[in-house]
């Protein structure tokens, strides 16, 4: 089944989305499912995952109350405040719900860089793993080290990188060095998993195939075709590209893997990952 496994919907009238300001025009309106199923059934995709992108409970019970009635989507990747003594009764509570799948604290954003290796975590992590549940790390290459703590510390969970670190694109070569060094180091872990997703945002406008061939190429060395699946990142995705065109060239991209990895990666990853 061709899922996309990174997608969100959001209501800026809600109030949540600090991130989220009228100068992003193109991105300040309410999206929904009713907006992306056109996307979707043009590009073959059944089911997707969605994922928090507001720092709160509310938006996580939001996105679930769009999720019961929505069977395109197969799970949501909510957010809990970890390190407050609640959070394993709040996971819990959270697990009962069928298409909670996991969680995202959005690292990029927090002004600590070593916040994730924080062992006052632990609590939290062990109800993550204790109820199988997921956890979706939206990193930087400069968060590798204390992301290395936590992912030795805790084998037993299921971890995904988002957006493949966020990869530099629009600085050139350069860049390149530190993060390609991080990537090679966060697939070590054979816990950890990698989202072909977010490449586009991170790229100047006019990008092309060959702009994201190397960052790809290095993802699919690092982590393999059983550890990358593919997401949109919609409609961020919209801030530099559209949903057709990247679905498009993330196929060309990996049209080097067989048939059997290609579905992995276009879907079979995220539902086995997320337990679908």
């Amino acid at each position: 089944m061709p899922i996309d496994a990174h997608q969100h919907y959001w209501d800026p009238a809600r109030g949540d989305y600090e991130w989220l300001t009228p100068e992003l025009k193109i991105l300040y309106r309410p999206f929904g499912p009713a907006d992306l199923k056109p996307l979707r059934e043009r590009a073959g995709i059944e089911r997707t995952v969605v994922v928090q992108a507001a720092p709160t409970i509310d938006e996580t019970r939001y996105l679930l109350d769009i999720a019961r009635n929505e069977p395109s989507i197969a799970g949501v990747v909510g957010w809990v405040p970890l390190l407050l003594p609640t959070a394993p009764t709040v996971i819990e509570a959270l697990a009962h719900e069928p298409k909670f799948k996991g969680v995202r604290p959005m690292l990029q954003d927090l002004p600590d860089d070593t916040w994730i290796a924080n062992p006052d975590l632990a609590p939290a992590i062990e109800a993550l793993i204790a109820h199988d549940l997921a956890f979706d790390a939206l990193i930087y290459a400069r968060h590798v080290e204390p992301f290395e703590t936590f992912a030795a510390r805790f084998p037993a969970l299921r971890i995904v990188v988002d957006h493949g670190a966020k990869p530099p694109i629009r600085y050139g070569r350069a860049a390149w060095p530190a993060w390609a060094e991080a990537i090679t180091r966060l697939a070590k872990f054979p816990h950890v998993h990698c989202k072909l997703s977010g490449l586009v945002t991170e790229a100047s406008p006019g990008w092309t195939e060959e702009t994201l061939h190397p960052y790809v190429d290095h993802l699919l060395k690092s982590f393999g075709p059983a550890r990358l699946m593919w997401g949109s990142d919609w409609p961020v995705l919209d801030l530099n590209g559209d949903y057709l065109l990247w679905h498009s060239v993330a196929n060309t991209l990996l049209a080097s893997l067989s048939d059997a990895e290609r579905e992995a990666v276009f879907g079979g990853n995220a539902a086995a990952f997320y337990r679908l």
